[in-house]
């Protein structure tokens, strides 16, 4: 019998392992990867190769990385059944994948949005680089475009028209501030303000985009904040989540085997149905406390 529950315990000891490692790399283990973005897409003109090289290599990690994790729920599943014996951890891993799947989207398209608020406070500080040593406000402007947008895509579509707009002479406020309508890039709204004030009006664009950008790096920086300090509630989300994991080890090693209950008794399969409905409700509950705060 002591033999039997030390061949399971080492697939669910596996299992475990597998999702503490998912739920660490969920819950923070891509900084490094948003790091090297950001640190490699800063650097240099848009003609070097050598940045946009190394900015395909990391987004195709990440891609890559992304895949595994939603695949990873489904990998646990197909180890637990083979534990337990039973098919319904992989149909629980299976229905788990879209719902990763959303969630993974979810956090893409917040990199994103941080990301382009990033680009924007580079965007300023280019710009304001341009006009103080001597470039007219339309060839500061491409400058510095093509400077900050130096990713393996090159400009988006709102950068291509702000782009086309400052070197023809069309209208730079009105393609800066439709520019502004995409997540994260509210900021060119008030460099299409400066942008018309100080162009149209005479007044200095230098040192109008100088106190813009010291204004979009304060929220920048107090955004950065908080997200520091909310990592410590995500991550004790992430623990308390994954502490059914630990009980289903602790009772296989004492030869309980809690497998056998859980997925093949109707007692078990109630405190699964029940257990599983208050897990996601309580981390629903973790995350609306954690957008409160954000708010």
């Amino acid at each position: 019998m002591s033999g039997g529950g030390s061949v399971v315990s080492v697939p669910v000891f596996a299992g475990v392992l597998c999702a503490g490692a998912a739920a660490w790399a969920l819950a923070g283990g891509d900084q490094a990867a948003r790091r090297a973005r950001v640190v490699l897409a800063g650097g240099g003109p848009a003609v070097s190769t050598g940045p946009v090289r190394w900015e395909r290599l990391v987004i195709g990690v990440r891609v890559r990385a992304a895949r595994w994790r939603e695949w990873g729920c489904l990998g646990v599943g197909l180890v637990v059944a083979l534990a337990g014996g039973s098919v319904i951890p992989v149909v629980l891993g299976a229905a788990a994948v879209p719902l990763v799947r959303r969630w993974l989207r979810v956090r893409e398209r917040e990199r994103a949005r941080t990301a382009r608020a990033a680009e924007v406070v580079a965007l300023c500080g280019a710009a304001v680089g341009e006009l103080r040593a001597g470039a007219q406000p339309g060839q500061a402007l491409t400058a510095a475009i093509r400077r900050t947008a130096a990713g393996p895509g090159g400009p988006g579509a709102a950068e291509a028209g702000v782009l086309a707009a400052a070197a023809f002479g069309g209208d730079v406020p009105g393609a800066l501030r439709l520019a502004a309508g995409e997540p994260g890039a509210e900021g060119l709204a008030g460099m299409a303000a400066c942008w018309r004030v100080s162009v149209d009006g005479g007044a200095g664009l230098a040192a109008g985009l100088d106190r813009l950008e010291g204004a979009l790096r304060a929220e920048r920086d107090r955004q950065e904040s908080l997200r520091a300090q909310l990592a410590g509630a995500r991550s004790t989300a992430v623990v308390l989540a994954l502490l059914p994991l630990v009980g289903l080890l602790i009772g296989t090693g004492l030869g309980a085997d809690p497998l056998r209950v859980l997925l093949h008794t109707p007692m078990g399969w109630g405190c699964l149905l029940g257990g599983g409905v208050l897990e996601a409700l309580g981390l629903l509950w973790c995350r609306r406390i954690v957008r409160a705060g954000e708010r």
